[in-house]
């Protein structure tokens, strides 16, 4: 399967993939580079517990929890203004 990326950056995700992981509108992804170059696309929990399990083992995780929220508060009130 592939895709291509909008001048926007933005891209679409195969229907098959998106059914077999369940995603659907205002999913969010987490997006790593693994050691040898290749990128890895996550889908994240909606809910802040379970996306947080097991994040720990990567070292830094409540700063970057705690950075993510705020950053999408931040979002979340500019957003439509």
């Amino acid at each position: 399967m592939r895709s291509t990326i909008t001048a926007r950056g933005q891209t679409v995700i195969p229907a098959p993939i998106r059914a077999r992981f369940s995603l659907g509108p205002s999913q969010r992804l987490e997006w790593f580079v693994d050691a040898d170059g290749s990128i890895r696309v996550v889908p994240v929990d909606l809910s802040p517990v379970k996306a947080f399990r097991g994040v720990g083992r990567r070292g830094g995780s409540t700063e970057r929890l705690l950075a993510d929220r705020e950053a999408e508060r931040r979002a979340e009130r500019g957003f439509g203004h």
